[in-house]
């Protein structure tokens, strides 16, 4: 048995461009946003989808769109699941993201999200973010595994042994699955448009590749 879940960032948005920290918050794609999801659903365009995902943000519906237009499934439209919405990184949502890490890590000699996560582990680095969190609205990095956890189980259980089902989501997200189920390191960005593809055979989850942008898909 095999499903295959390719999970797909989403393209650059205006707060990516200007390097602000977006989670739970919002923006549009940029031009080069809509042209990474154009060239995601091209590089995927030989592989025929049975189901798709996304998260409810719009820069996620609209990547899933895009994706779909280049591909043969009759699907129009992903399915907008609240579960696979970004890290919600509370009162730091929008804050340049310089600052952000240098004042979360900076008093431990650590100025950048990769090098927490290099250091402590994807979820540790998360719960360093809610604990510095003065409104306490930053997910931990155990709160964010449960609901993202149970929306990918979802999917499966909803899925036919053969599926292969698009998910478009978030860099964060993304490198969360690869932790949990893989040892390959996520202390990189997820690149916009890359894609990552999860396999499960009926026990156990593992990861084929993350943050693809070849044509090798």
């Amino acid at each position: 048995m095999t499903i295959s879940l390719y999970f797909v960032r989403h393209g650059q948005t205006y707060l990516n461009k200007y390097h602000r920290i977006q989670g739970v918050i919002d923006s549009p794609l940029t031009d080069k946003g809509i042209a990474d999801a154009v060239a995601a659903g091209k590089r995927l365009s030989q592989i025929k989808f049975d189901a798709a995902y996304s998260s409810d943000t719009s820069r996620a519906i609209k990547t899933g769109q895009l994706i779909l237009k280049e591909n043969p499934a009759a699907i129009k439209d992903p399915v907008p699941t609240g579960a696979f919405r970004e890290l919600n990184f509370g009162y730091y949502e929008g804050e340049d993201d310089v600052k952000t890490w240098h004042t979360i890590g900076g008093p431990i000699g650590i100025n950048s999200f990769h090098g927490l996560i290099a250091e402590f582990g994807i979820e540790k680095a998360e719960d360093m973010i809610e604990a510095a969190d003065p409104y306490k609205d930053a997910e931990s990095g155990g709160t964010f595994w449960k609901r993202l956890k149970l929306a990918i189980d979802q999917v499966v259980a909803d899925a036919q042994d053969g599926d292969k089902i698009l998910l478009a989501t978030h860099g964060t997200l993304i490198r969360n699955v690869v932790a949990k189920f893989s040892d390959i390191p996520v202390d990189v960005s997820t690149k916009n448009g890359s894609v990552t593809k999860v396999n499960w055979d009926g026990k156990s989850y593992s990861v084929e590749y993350f943050n693809n942008v070849s044509e090798d898909l």
